[in-house]
């Protein structure tokens, strides 16, 4: 099974553009996608009500990808809001009881940043985070080529299985060490990740712009791009039960309909978008 989401459901405007969608858009989002990333997690630790809102709203075969906490990856380089690294962990881990109740959690998404490269002090970080995070589905993606050269390719995949990770398949530019390539290879039999980063080079060199947010995803894919990506994604298929596909090339409004694209590509029904309201015809005056 391949599902097709995108990274958060409140950015894509065009999703919304019936009366009433923006009241709601989780629900709106959902009947349209099966997946979805949930990013704000990344920024905070979000209260449990907030997860279980989520969860209510969606349909019961819904999934999420909820992002790990910035302060678990190393982003925060130390800095945390809590006591402890135990507490920050905890947390999060009771955050995520209504998805995991209900099923609804596919994994929990640790992406580790672009400085983090393969030495033995941060294959330890990896190894302590996973087993604070026994007993959850977890995916990892990593941002530094180190971990995938070519003779560390098949060490990092063959930890990852030791360890239960789920892989994270990256499209993004290939620039720099900052990057990783596209990996084609399961980890865990049930799930695959793969996400769509687009490959906007300047984007991705931008991080020191103060509209990097802006510039960094905005990609649009081509239909030769996708149609490569059908292919590979069949074959992921065959490797794990489930794949779940999560566009980010958010910026310029063109994930949900690179979504639809390749969703229609792999021969997906494709439901159509709610209609915005007409206005009302006006009667036309003849004097």
């Amino acid at each position: 099974m391949i599902q097709i989401g995108l990274a958060g459901w409140g950015d894509h405007d065009k999703l919304y553009a019936a009366p009433g969608a923006a009241k709601n858009k989780l629900a709106v989002y959902s009947s349209l996608f099966p997946a979805v990333e949930v990013d704000s997690t990344f920024y905070a630790v979000q209260p449990q009500r907030t997860l279980s809102k989520w969860t209510s709203d969606t349909p019961a075969d819904f999934q999420f990808v909820v992002k790990a906490y910035q302060g678990m990856t190393g982003h925060t380089r130390g800095r945390i809001p809590f006591p402890s690294e135990g507490v920050m962990f905890r947390a999060f881990r009771e955050s995520l009881q209504p998805m995991i109740e209900t099923g609804k959690l596919a994994a929990a998404l640790f992406q580790y940043p672009p400085w983090f490269d393969c030495t033995r002090d941060n294959v330890r970080v990896v190894r302590e985070a996973r087993a604070r995070m026994a007993g959850i589905p977890c995916m990892l993606e990593f941002r530094h080529r180190s971990w995938f050269e070519p003779d560390m390719t098949e060490r990092t995949l063959d930890y990852m299985r030791r360890d239960e990770w789920i892989h994270s398949v990256c499209d993004e530019p290939q620039v720099g060490a900052g990057c990783v390539p596209i990996v084609e290879a399961a980890t865990d039999e049930k799930l695959t990740l793969v996400r769509f980063h687009g490959r906007h080079v300047e984007g991705w060199l931008s991080g020191s712009a103060p509209n990097w947010r802006d510039v960094r995803y905005l990609y649009r894919y081509s239909e030769a791009e996708l149609a490569e990506w059908a292919e590979r994604l069949i074959r992921l298929e065959r490797l794990s039960e489930r794949v779940i596909v999560i566009f980010n090339n958010n910026s310029g409004g063109d994930a949900a309909d690179n979504a639809r694209q390749l969703m229609a590509m792999l021969g997906q029904p494709v439901p159509p978008l709610p209609k915005p309201e007409e206005p009302d015809a006006e009667q036309l005056s003849l004097f």
